[in-house]
């Protein structure tokens, strides 16, 4: 079991190394930050004590080096813009992102669970039927799709709402329900599968033919076994969060960390692009070191069999 977490954690590690070097080479190869900060009239004089200043002279080693020399060091560089530690400003955002992306992520699971289940508890009937024709709407529709037509129709026709911006509770329900519904669609379909996979194994047939209620079976067996492959798409949305709140941000104005990495590409504010990117893979690895600790947890047979090269 040890060893089952080890690999894991070690593999979590590499996995973010590998994430910030990606980011860092594409950034750096993706356009120049002294034209996009100081824009096109500077003079070619201030372009180049602009790349001194940062750095940005340096051959491409020497930068990735001293950037990881001092990730080891807990700083994570300054904002080419505000001239502020990039961290904090990214530290900042991120309790407007989570006022949209916890909440969302309430909605995924109450809904997308029991639809799913309901919908595999009553296979091939209407409802069934209806509930996957919703959810393959849900998770097909483009979010910055949904987020307008929502617009279109709560703010523009009925005006109960307001288009975007930051400010009362009012302001949360459409970014809210923007990110919620295609979650919740995905899990639903995802939790019907998972169901339906565990409901045509032996032993709930066993379970049945020993006299235990339906209702038994299922609370007993079923939910239990189909909520090992659920942990798995779980613990992409929590992994997700901050990563999936980009567009809606940047759709209805809200000043989270989405929004402030949509602006920080455009602007080539390399740090502040980089120390996104970081929280983001920390946050996804985690998460998925968690998935992985769960199952090891739920179902040690898996721990051990990935520990000694089983299968």
């Amino acid at each position: 079991m040890f060893r089952y977490f080890a690999i894991r954690a070690l593999r979590a590690v590499l996995t973010i190394a590998l994430v910030v070097t990606f980011a860092f080479v594409v950034l750096r190869l993706s356009g120049d930050p002294a034209r996009s900060i100081m824009g096109e009239d500077a003079s070619l004089e201030a372009m180049a004590a602009f790349r001194r200043e940062w750095g940005l002279d340096q051959p491409l080693w020497i930068q990735y080096l001293q950037y990881f020399s001092a990730i080891f060091h807990g700083e994570l560089g300054r904002s080419m813009r505000g001239g502020g530690p990039a961290l904090e400003l990214v530290l900042g955002r991120i309790p407007a992102t989570l006022m949209l992306t916890l909440p969302a992520l309430a909605m995924k699971l109450a809904i997308g669970i029991p639809a799913g289940v309901y919908a595999a508890l009553h296979r091939d009937s209407t409802a069934d039927r209806a509930v996957m024709v919703t959810a393959v709407g849900g998770y097909t529709i483009p979010s910055f799709v949904l987020g307008l037509t929502l617009v279109q129709i709560l703010s523009i026709w009925l005006g109960w709402l307001p288009t975007g911006g930051a400010g009362g509770l009012q302001h949360l329900i459409l970014p809210i329900m923007t990110l919620g519904v295609g979650g919740a669609a995905i899990l639903a379909r995802f939790v019907r599968s998972a169901m339906l996979e565990v409901l045509g194994q032996a032993y709930i047939r066993t379970a049945s033919a020993k006299g235990l209620p339906w209702a038994a079976v299922v609370r007993g067996h079923a939910l239990p076994n189909a909520a090992i492959p659920t942990v798995t798409i779980v613990g992409f949305m929590v992994g997700n969060l901050i990563a999936g709140s980009v567009v809606v941000e940047s759709v209805f104005s809200w000043p989270g960390v989405g929004n402030l990495l949509v602006v920080s590409v455009t602007a080539r504010d390399l740090a502040v692009v980089q120390c996104i990117l970081l929280v983001v893979a920390a946050v996804m690895v985690l998460s998925n070191l968690v998935v992985d600790f769960l199952y090891g947890l739920l179902d040690p047979r898996l721990a051990h069999a990935h520990a000694t090269g089983g299968h």
